[in-house]
């Protein structure tokens, strides 16, 4: 009875376009009404909502958010691009090529795939069009690249994913996020070649050794921030929430350095980040007392034992696992899904013997494909916002790009080593 108000209240709430944090909320009240009185229940959700924000770890959200913002507009992704073109312009679909290795570090550097899309989108849709590419491929290959910044590290994704789930190590899930990601773009680039050729789209001719070095040297004080985050962490110099703070100070001497940021720009910055840090931690408050909610009214330990009654097969249950989530993150965005489905889905996959790490990075690859679909795909209508044209058009030739990303997915969930050998290799 208990799973049947959480899930109805809470799909009701969505279709009369209540936000999505209230959603979660009101159902997980509804949800405690059932075995709680009114003034207790009413008391309890407004402790747990207020407790639920009481960690350190997730201090470094708003922090790692503040970075992405100030990075976006430090003019980064030109001399990402440049630096991309140096090194792939050259292959068949060279600027498509471009694109994806620009979005991938740039993505990863930001934090963010709606900044990824917006920032290497503004740069490239035009250039590619006027080089005779069809508009809609462009956008597809901006959009579907843009999402492999959420899994190559520092994510704001994956800091969520370790308070839902109740402290998997963020260090282990951002050493656990690189050959996802990149093995992702690999094979965003492979489908591009293959379409390039068949569209005989023009190639740049090949860089020298001294223009892919004179670029890379323009581009590595922003692709250094990967090193100062991820290595300090590693390294045991600083924590993931050290490591935020840090890279705000990193972004702020950048953006001075590149003069792209003035003294009048940090208000502006500081406000659109808090916006987003607002709604981020509104998020991540009603999540947590419906995680409450669900492990008072032993709600996991019914959908555990309902999975498992299907099939006690680990590839079998990750399939189903997957199939609900593909189809979850169609119709929610990834924040509020991995808050919710974390506590639901986990203790599942550990009863199978599933290390939490490699659930982790499956989940947010997988709901890095919900980004790319309508109709509430994010960075789908940030990609055609910015190319200025219609979903109508990118759909055609997203289609194969899809299929590598879930094939990606297919070859993570199937090789875990392909999640867990870095972590293991630094010793987590």
């Amino acid at each position: 009875m208990e799973i049947s108000i959480l899930i109805l209240s809470f799909l009701v709430l969505i279709s009369i376009r209540v936000p999505v944090a209230w959603s979660l909320g009101i159902s997980s009240l509804l949800t405690l009404l059932v075995s709680v009185d009114t003034f207790p229940a009413l008391t309890t959700i407004a402790q747990r909502v207020v407790t639920g924000l009481d960690s350190f770890s997730i201090l470094a959200i708003p922090f790692f958010i503040l970075a992405g913002h100030i990075m976006n507009k430090g003019g980064i992704a030109e001399r990402l691009i440049d630096f991309a073109k140096a090194l792939v312009g050259s292959l068949p679909g060279g600027l498509a090529h471009v694109n994806i290795v620009a979005a991938m570090l740039f993505g990863a550097i930001a934090g963010s795939a709606g900044a990824a899309a917006a920032a290497i989108g503004g740069f490239m849709s035009d250039k590619m069009e006027e080089s005779g590419y069809d508009k809609g491929f462009g956008v597809a290959v901006n959009v579907t690249s843009a999402t492999t910044g959420l899994v190559i590290p520092p994510s704001n994704v994956f800091i969520i994913y370790s308070v839902a789930s109740g402290g998997v190590s963020i260090g282990a899930l951002f050493l656990a996020g690189y050959l996802p990601g990149i093995l992702t773009g690999l094979l965003l680039m492979v489908v591009a070649y293959i379409w390039a050729k068949r569209k005989g789209y023009p190639t740049a001719d090949r860089s020298s050794l001294r223009k892919v070095f004179s670029t890379f040297v323009k581009a590595l004080p922003s692709l250094f921030l990967l090193v100062v985050v991820i290595g300090g962490i590693v390294a045991g110099i600083f924590t993931a929430t050290e490591a935020s703070s840090v890279a705000v100070i990193y972004c702020l001497v950048l953006a001075a350095l590149y003069k792209e940021v003035s003294f009048k720009n940090i208000r502006s910055i500081l406000v659109e980040s808090s916006s987003t840090i607002a709604i981020v931690m509104l998020l991540i408050a009603m999540s947590m007392a419906m995680s409450w909610v669900l492990s008072y009214e032993n709600i996991p330990q019914v959908v555990t034992e309902a999975l498992l009654g299907l099939s006690d097969n680990k590839i079998m249950v990750l399939i189903i696992i997957n199939i609900i989530l593909l189809i979850v993150g169609i119709f929610m965005d990834m924040t509020p899904a991995v808050l919710i489905f974390t506590p639901i889905f986990l203790p599942v996959t550990t009863a199978l013997g599933i290390d939490p790490v490699h659930f982790g990075i499956i989940m947010v690859l997988n709901l890095c494909i919900g980004l790319c679909t309508p109709p509430v795909g994010s960075v789908l209508f940030i990609g055609v916002g910015v190319a200025k044209t219609s979903i109508q058009k990118v759909i055609r030739p997203l289609l194969p790009l899809f299929l590598a990303m879930i094939l990606g997915l297919v070859l993570v969930s199937v090789f875990p080593e392909l999640s867990l050998w870095l972590p293991r290799l630094f010793g987590f």
